[in-house]
């Protein structure tokens, strides 16, 4: 049984609520730009304007929560949230579109933030694992909820679920206000800077963290290239529109919630060495996009399961193994890179994913399994350098 603290539960809240607002839009955001009259390409443009938006802000806001505290940090990134999302459903024209995800991207650091706080006040490095994997549990189960309170409302019109996820995260970001108390106690002036290259160049410095940012980065594209595509593939392929959609994500986020809150600490932390479970993980996503390729709806839904299992047990894991290679006074900045990262990942992803797409609407997953096996190359051959590294990640 997993004890929950009064400061855990308030930010695994907060995460919730965000996340439940995230999950509302996602099957239906391609289905209402397209209402624009805006090409697949555009509608995967939006993603990467999103992530390189994040890019930019993601390395700064993990050193000012360094600087700060990571209180002050998650309370604007909600406000900035909740502005892009009223910007987008109030929008009329395609770049007041762009307007609003640019607009949530330049502080979108809810997650990152809550990583650094829950690493903030884990006491061992299992009990870090199993910290974010509980944010992946708690982000599974925002995708549950979040996609069928998306289908509903956009049975009344496709914008309505875009105000009410504004009105969501500016609720979160008062509840945190009041409620959410401060868990960095290693406050330290760090140096602030506005390019996003230097912190990142900084940790590709790190020896032991360089592999896992570089198979972190491919593994995220593989996905992010997966998320572009995955509403205008079962439309296009199958016949399934928002509705479905939203039901596709909810039965993932359930896999996802299950993993993380059950698997990953009954299971696979007991059976396997962090490494291992990395490695093997990347073989399953490999696997997955291969089988999500046939195009056949019983295959498309086995390879989404098995996609669902690998990369939730991955996002815990890479994550957990990159915090700990950080410093005290450090954390929240290298976890801002990890996310930053991501953004990065999530620029490529999208973009290439709506390149393919346009050209075979299975190009993406084929795309996707190159990055799978990419990262576990890059991982691989790393540790293999070593054999002190290789006892590691074979038990």
């Amino acid at each position: 049984m997993i004890k929950i603290s009064k400061e855990k539960f308030i930010i695994l809240a907060a995460v919730f609520v965000d996340i439940v607002g995230f999950g509302v839009v996602v099957p239906v955001l391609p289905f209402y730009v397209e209402s624009f009259g805006a090409t697949p390409k555009t509608v995967t443009f939006l993603f990467s304007i999103f992530a390189l938006c994040s890019f930019l802000s993601a390395p700064v806001l993990g050193a000012l929560s360094d600087r700060f505290g990571r209180r002050p940090v998650f309370i604007a990134s909600l406000l900035s949230t909740s502005a892009g999302w009223f910007v987008f459903a109030g929008a009329r024209t395609l770049p007041i579109l762009f307007l609003g995800r640019i607009i949530d991207g330049l502080a979108a650091g809810n997650v990152s933030t809550a990583q650094s706080y829950l690493v903030d006040i884990s006491k061992t490095d299992k009990e870090r694992t199993e910290n974010i994997g509980i944010i992946g549990a708690v982000i599974g189960i925002g995708f549950i909820v979040g996609p069928l309170i998306g289908g509903v409302l956009s049975s009344v019109s496709h914008a309505l679920p875009f105000w009410f996820t504004g009105f969501l995260a500016l609720a979160n970001a008062i509840v945190a206000y009041f409620f959410l108390p401060e868990s960095n106690s290693v406050l330290r002036k760090v140096r602030i800077s506005l390019n996003p290259l230097r912190p990142i160049a900084k940790a590709l410095r790190n020896a032991a963290l360089r592999p896992y940012f570089f198979s972190w980065f491919l593994f995220l594209s593989s996905v992010s290239g997966l998320q572009a595509v995955f509403a205008l593939y079962i439309g296009s392929e199958f016949g399934l529109g928002a509705f479905e959609s939203g039901l596709f994500l909810t039965g993932m986020g359930a896999i996802i919630a299950f993993n993380q809150a059950v698997m990953l600490r009954g299971f696979w932390l007991k059976k396997f060495e962090e490494n291992s479970l990395v490695l093997g993980g990347l073989l399953a996503c490999l696997a997955g996009f291969l089988i999500v390729s046939v195009k056949l709806l019983l295959a498309f839904i086995l390879g989404i399961v098995v996609l669902s299992f690998s990369q939730s047990l991955l996002r815990a894991v890479m994550v957990s193994r990159i915090a700990g290679g950080a410093s005290d006074g450090a954390k929240g900045e290298i976890l801002g890179i990890s996310a930053s990262i991501v953004s990065l990942s999530m620029i490529l992803g999208p973009f290439a994913a709506g390149w393919a797409f346009e050209i075979n609407i299975s190009w993406p997953f084929f795309l996707s399994a190159g990055y799978a096996v990419a990262a576990f190359l890059v991982l691989y051959f790393a540790l293999g350098r070593n054999s002190r590294k290789m006892e590691n990640f074979v038990k």
